[in-house]
């Protein structure tokens, strides 16, 4: 059929035929059209709730608005008043009521103006939805599409959608948000009076203003209650209560906890509710506990404090502090130090003890030497200031020593434990192995509390031999947001386990007694305080749960006194006092083996180790490839062992063997002080002195090979270094040498004041009895 046939046919209609087919058309050209996806072209605020859906927190859209993410949720008195008032046939009509509609048209041609626009909520919807001026034709296109939007959505998420973008006054759009900001709840709490106000508000949403319109407000509010009372939905004791309660004073705040925390998801997740995996009650808790401290602590100006509380098995994180004081905008509060590099200080330690014990490279109490030392120019040296000579490997890490810390890593490679960390989760390790060098257990590198915390939680992984966590610690309810793919650096259950059984033994007399703390649980807990007292650290873990804690100041200024025992630790402790007791660890029997150790050198019983000493252990697997003790010497001496003979020698003294327990002169020096029952080597009997042998001198200062640095004084003049010997006879006279130049003799003491030039020295001493020792070192 022609154009023209078509037209001459639609002309010869009746009519009523053609007001038909013209809005068959348009209804046809109407529902060619999809409805937009996503319906609502809005920017959200982000929600952030705890475990149980309680809020916690909130960020303001893009836009400016207070518009929380739509919910399904919709309560029942706001429903019941939101249909009365707005529209009582809602759940009847197919989104349009054409009675509605027919009576808004004769009483806006009665009026000469629009004083009604007879539309249902499915209309109002749209009208959110579109966005555009009120017309007659927008009207006809609302009318199209809320039929479509009836096909397409249930009564119950159309109402969700309305009550979710229906502006409510202000920068206050939907329920949701006009619940927190006009009445200080959730709008599960909302009481029928709350209801009615937020139901007959998008009706004019300027009359939300807490400086006018209030009594216009008050009278429709109050209007749609007694509605409410006639029609039976409440009782008379309901109407009075609810119109006795008076319009809101001024707008609320909306809750500010785990501050930090709902930033961090706004920039992860914005515009949506987040729920998160946080207890709520046991946060506000955890914030007063943070906030005592930081009381305290601000005296001495320590201004910052950081913590964190997880659940161990189930991987989640229920406190999150950030940082205190976070609504002054004032000494770093707004920064989030969990997630903020830090001086790590010696909160790596207990890393490199296990990875050394899992390894083989190192037995539990095998000893350690604990003495001045110098490499390439770097000194360590113990918070006390003192050392032991000699310590044991488990205590070394208990009492946390830097020197015995450096040699073990001297010992098992900077490269190495540099890749195990890496692997273990510190992505901070942004620079090559060497340039940390040694100093990489100290603090000489930048971490994490959420990444050292994450690292914690490896090892006590390790020890529950369950599956390898495959994310870090979840922070959202029933889901990982975060990365996965996660490997536990922690391969051995036995060494995790010994580690961990070292760490509850944390003893640090220099600070504090903690053993004598009443209060004080079964924790494994190790502290660490950087360079400087910039940075404290403490980091507990039991079966159940983690807790890690941050002391210090945003700004990197150190204070004195500001060390992980004495702050951390203490707030750690106040925080486990927060949750219910645990049980302990259960030994893994089946990834540990019994072997027999020497009790004083903690290494493998050797050739000449006495059976009085030898202690039966558990260690990890490949314990039985460590060290063989070659502390314990044979030798010969006098009855009343006195003096150390031969058999050509020994005259009427006579001869016996002995197992001795031997130590190098250096570490000797230091050991006896601390040890009185140590016993030294005895001298050669006079009638045996031509045949002594063996190792008598040791240099405490410099140490072979070392670099150091020689300063100017302050009155420009060149300064000095003091070396040090340790000679195993303390009467010996001793005479120095530096390149072949004599200096003098030193006796009882044997240390000397020295300034040498720049450059390559050798230091050569000599005692009365021939014994010779040569040393190099490099002058700076």
């Amino acid at each position: 059929m022609g154009r023209g046939k078509m037209i001459d046919k639609f002309l010869s209609l009746k009519r009523w035929e053609k007001a038909t087919l013209i809005i068959g058309f348009i209804l046809m050209m109407g529902y060619a059209f999809s409805l937009p996806d996503p319906l609502f072209d809005a920017s959200y605020s982000t929600l952030v709730s705890d475990r149980n859906g309680e809020l916690l927190g909130a960020r303001i859209a893009s836009d400016g608005q207070w518009r929380f993410p739509p919910t399904d949720s919709i309560p029942d008195k706001y429903k019941t008043c939101l249909m009365a008032f707005e529209d009582r046939y809602f759940r009847y009509h197919p989104g349009v009521n054409p009675l509605s509609l027919g009576r808004a048209m004769v009483q806006n041609i009665k009026a000469g103006r629009v004083v009604s626009g007879g539309s249902t909520l499915t209309m109002q919807t749209v009208r959110l939805m579109r966005k555009n001026k009120r017309t007659y034709f927008e009207k006809f296109i609302e009318i199209i599409l809320a039929t479509r939007l009836e096909l397409s959505y249930s009564k119950k998420r159309i109402i969700a959608l309305y009550a979710s973008h229906a502006p409510m006054g202000g920068n206050v759009v939907g329920i949701d948000a006009a619940a927190w900001r006009y009445f200080g709840h959730g709008a599960r709490s909302l009481s029928w009076a709350e209801s009615a106000t937020l139901a007959v508000l998008p009706n004019s949403p300027s009359l939300m203003h807490f400086g006018r319109n209030r009594d216009a407000l008050l009278t429709k509010r109050n209007r749609l209650l007694q509605k409410l009372l006639d029609n039976g939905t409440i009782s008379e004791t309901d109407y009075r209560l609810a119109t006795a309660e008076p319009l809101p004073e001024n707008p609320h705040s909306l809750p500010q906890i785990a501050p930090h925390l709902v930033t961090r998801l706004y920039l992860s997740q914005p515009g949506t509710h987040v729920q998160s995996t946080i207890d709520k009650s046991l946060q506000l808790q955890a914030d007063n506990v943070l906030e005592r401290w930081n009381t305290e602590f601000s005296q001495n100006h320590i201004l910052n404090l950081a913590a964190l509380i997880v659940d161990l098995e189930k991987n989640e994180v229920i406190s999150y502090i950030g940082n205190v004081n976070f609504g002054k905008q004032q000494s770093g509060n707004q920064v989030d130090i969990i997630q903020s590099s830090r001086s790590t200080g010696s909160i790596l330690k207990p890393f490199l003890y296990c990875a050394m014990l899992q390894e083989g490279a190192l037995l539990p109490g095998e000893l350690l030497p604990d003495i001045p030392i110098n490499v390439g120019g770097f000194s360590p040296k113990n918070f006390s200031l003192q050392y032991d000579g000699a310590v044991h490997a488990n205590e070394a890490l208990a009492r946390s020593l830097n020197v015995p810390s450096v040699v073990s890593l001297r010992r098992y490679g900077v490269p190495k434990f540099y890749d195990f960390l890496k692997k273990a989760g510190l992505t901070t390790l942004n620079r090559p192995a060497d340039y940390y060098g040694l100093s990489l257990i100290l603090g000489g590198a930048e971490g994490t509390l959420w990444e050292v915390a994450n690292a914690y939680a490896d090892m006590a992984n390790a020890v529950r031999t369950v599956a390898p966590r495959k994310e870090e610690f979840s922070l959202v309810h029933e889901g990982q947001d975060y990365r996965g793919g996660r490997v536990n650096a922690f391969t051995d259950a036995g060494a995790a386990w010994l580690t961990l059984e070292a760490l509850t033994n944390v003893n640090r007399p220099e600070e504090i007694d903690w053993q004598f703390i009443p209060s004080m649980r079964r924790v494994a807990w190790k502290t660490g305080t950087s360079f400087g007292f910039r940075d404290a650290w403490a980091v507990g873990v039991t079966p159940k749960y983690l807790v890690a804690v941050w002391t210090g100041n945003a700004s990197g200024e150190g204070r004195p006194g500001l060390t992980g025992a004495r702050t951390s630790a203490r707030v750690m402790f106040d925080l486990f006092n927060l949750l219910p007791p645990t049980s302990w660890f259960e030994t893994p029997y089946n990834h540990l083996t019994e072997v027999v150790v020497c009790r004083e050198s903690g290494c493998l019983v050797g050739l000449h180790c006495p059976p009085s000493s030898a202690d039966t252990v558990f260690a990890p697997a490949k314990a039985v490839q460590g060290s063989v003790c070659n502390y314990h010497q044979r030798v010969h001496v006098s009855e009343d062992e006195r003096y150390r003979v031969y058999e050509h020698c020994a005259v009427g003294r006579g001869i016996r063997p002995v197992s001795w327990f031997v130590l190098p002169p250096s570490w000797e020096w230091y050991y006896k002080q601390q040890h009185p029952t140590y016993r030294s080597l005895p001298l050669f009997s006079p009638e045996c002195s031509d045949g002594a042998s063996g190792e008598v001198m040791q240099f405490i200062y410099p140490y072979p090979n070392s670099v150091i640095k020689i300063t100017r004084q302050l009155d420009g003049s060149r300064g000095k270094a003091v070396f040090e010997l340790a000679h195993r006879n303390p009467s010996a006279r001793v005479f120095w040498h530096l390149d072949n130049e004599y200096l003098g003799e030193t006796a009882d003491v044997h240390q000397m004041e020295l300034s040498p030039e720049s450059g390559a020295h050798g230091l050569t001493v000599v005692d009365e009895m021939g014994n010779s020792l040569t040393i190099r070192f490099k002058v700076e």
